[in-house]
């Protein structure tokens, strides 16, 4: 048998070991190849959403070589230390220790050759299911299949050099150079290990205190909030698993009532034992089970964002020309001849806004004429408004304003005109897009309307009246061509921050709604894949533990056998070892991600006025499904691993 040979056979015949490490190697590559698909296509040569898109695909490739690099040192950590005992013999059969690297080098290279060829075989294989979902994403006529040999050179020459890197380095977990220790194994020490008690209040304490800050977090805060809470939760995660779990396990067995009754004496003391190895397991798994749970979380809430959009913007298109604009005519003319040629039928409602100060709050509001807004408000399908002579109606800015105005009621005075108003009802639909009209926006009656003759105060007459454009369009989505120049001044003026170049506004809201729609669809479509191989990679830490230490597993499981122990009390023990390790790190990894999702709250709060609470439960608790799912699954593996002759 050669030397090649023999690390063939080597790993052939420690397949069990590798198979988490194989898949969720096989994953990442496969990921990485489709976003290298995605980068090299040859339709992805736009700006804005495909440049997005790119950049996006870029970032997410990044993001996975630099975790699966961190995966590997981690996992060819726990294979290598678990193969002590072998390397052990080897040596004392006469291998030399660079024979030994050089053994560990060959089998690393022929993980990482197969790993890469069966994820760019299976990358490719699902390339095309991958860019029918890009299309229905971005929103393009096609996104045919390809074949270029850059996403495979790409993919290759990344993964090569990551493996070789993991294959130089690898030899160093072996961490003693003893024959006599190699060849006692990894579990050699299995006395309890110790805990500080201050360390193990103070973990507690960290964690409490990042709970505390995450759930009283304002606006005012909350841009410091960000800088405090996530390196309190870290080190008071860490601290959790090192010192305060392996704390309250001493206090249970110093309790006999607890500690020596049935099975719990053999459970509690075998996790004493393990505690110590799996305590940095547990927190890189918590981190890492966070940080998907946050990546999807967050692009989830986009969604979220994207739903209320057409809720908050009825309106097609916003056309508002303010006291002398000489491009009123031209402008509205161009926009509606673009519509004609795209053939989209629409209804266009002008609107004359006059603008005066409130007596009872000294703000400026928009004063609307009923006649014309519900004119607007047929157009829009909506219920027509009601009014009296001396009545008002609030106009809702937002969904969060409409539930604010439902009880709210005021008496005023139109201090220029001196019209008296009633105040007692809110128009119960949002009809004008946010900072298209002031945020004090009421509609009276036509009477009180033709009543309002005098300007704002410091105006001049009627240079504080304004003209509305209102474009209902059906298909509001199909309208980003239209107004595309008109678009581009806004982008400049809002760039320069300088408003004063011109005295017309225009918004395109359904173009806008299509650009926010697919561009958060992307993302959470690739936060999802890294987040699959977060997941993966999190759950394979767990496997490497539960198989790296089976051997030594099996043969308690025999000796309990031997003593008697029924499968019932078996298989309670079991659970007690292996649920633990399972749910502990993920319960952990679900506060964190719940308290950081109150925080996010209060962002959006600010921003758009949108709850979270239904997308951050359905994405918490469907991963929650799938870490139950993977539990049995591994449960059942593993215990049939133990009962093997």
């Amino acid at each position: 048998m050669t030397f090649r040979q023999l690390a063939y056979h080597n790993v052939i015949r420690n397949r069990r070991n590798y198979a988490a490490f194989f898949l969720a190697s096989v994953f990442s590559v496969m990921v990485f190849f489709v976003c290298s698909m995605f980068i090299f296509h040859p339709l992805f040569e736009k700006d804005g959403l495909q440049l997005l898109a790119i950049q996006g695909m870029m970032i997410a490739e990044v993001v996975l070589y630099i975790f699966t690099l961190f995966f590997l040192f981690y996992s060819m950590s726990a294979f290598l230390q678990a193969r002590s005992k072998e390397f052990g013999v080897l040596l004392q059969l006469g291998m030399t220790k660079k024979q030994l690297n050089k053994l560990i080098f060959f089998e690393m290279l022929i993980i990482g050759a197969v790993s890469t060829t069966t994820g760019i075989i299976f990358g490719f294989a699902f390339s095309k299911f991958f860019f029918m979902i890009g299309r229905e994403i971005i929103e393009l006529d096609s996104l045919p299949l390809y074949v270029s040999w850059e996403p495979f050179l790409l993919t290759i020459v990344a993964f090569a050099s990551l493996f070789v890197i993991i294959s130089f380095v690898s030899v160093g977990f072996i961490r003693t150079k003893r024959i006599i220790d190699l060849l006692h194994g990894f579990w050699k020490v299995e006395e309890e290990t110790k805990s500080s008690t201050m360390l193990s209040i103070m973990g507690i304490a960290f964690l409490a205190a990042a709970y505390l800050f995450a759930i009283n977090v304002s606006d005012e805060t909350v841009y410091y909030i960000i800088f405090i809470v996530p390196p309190l939760a870290t080190f008071g995660t860490y601290l959790f698993f090192t010192h305060t779990i392996n704390y309250l396990l001493n206090l249970c067995k110093r309790k006999r009532t607890i500690y020596w009754k049935k099975t719990r004496l053999v459970s509690l003391a075998e996790a004493s034992v393990k505690l110590k190895d799996s305590a940095q397991m547990f927190f890189i798994v918590t981190i890492v089970s966070t940080v998907a749970f946050l990546t999807v979380g967050t692009l989830a809430s986009f969604m979220s964002y994207t739903g209320d959009f057409r809720e908050s913007n009825p309106l097609g298109l916003i056309y508002i020309s303010f006291d002398g604009n000489e491009q009123e005519a031209e402008h509205i003319e161009r926009l509606t001849k673009q519509l004609e040629s795209e053939q989209l039928s629409y209804d266009l409602v002008e609107l004359t806004v006059k603008r005066q100060t409130s007596e009872a709050t000294g703000n400026d509001v928009d004063v609307l004429s009923l006649s014309q807004f519900n004119r607007l408000a047929t157009a829009l399908d909506f219920t027509p408004a009601q009014l009296s002579e001396g009545e008002g109606l609030f106009v809702p800015f937002s969904l969060e304003s409409l539930k604010e105005l439902k009880n709210s009621s005021v008496d005023t005075v139109l201090i220029e005109s001196g019209i008296p108003l009633s105040i007692r009802s809110t128009y119960p639909h949002v009809v004008f897009p946010i900072h298209t009209l002031n945020m004090n926006t009421i509609i009276v009656s036509d009477a009180d309307y033709e009543a309002i003759d005098e300007p704002l105060l410091g105006y001049s007459a009627g240079s504080s009246d304004f003209s509305y454009y209102a474009f209902d369009v059906s298909n509001w989505t199909e309208t980003i061509n239209i107004g595309n120049r008109l678009s581009e001044t806004m982008y400049d003026i809002i760039d320069e921050s300088s408003f004063s170049k011109v005295n017309y506004f225009f918004e395109n809201p359904g173009s806008d709604y299509r650009w926010f729609k697919s561009s958060f669809a992307l993302l959470l479509f690739i936060g999802l894949l890294v987040a699959g191989v977060f997941l993966l990679a999190a759950g394979s830490f767990i496997y490497f533990k539960l198989y790296t230490g089976l051997e030594r597993d099996r043969k308690q499981y025999k000796l309990l056998i031997r003593m008697g122990m029924t499968d019932k009390e078996l298989g309670k023990i079991i659970n007690r070892q292996l649920v633990p390790q399972f749910f502990l790190p993920w319960v952990l990894a679900l506060l964190h991600s719940a308290f950081a999702f109150v925080s996010l709250q209060v962002v959006w709060d600010e921003f758009a006025e949108l709850s979270i609470i239904f997308e951050m439960s359905i994405v918490l608790g469907g991963f929650t499904i799938a870490q139950i799912l993977y539990f049995f699954l591994i449960r059942w593996r593993y215990v049939a691993h133990l009962q093997a002759p």
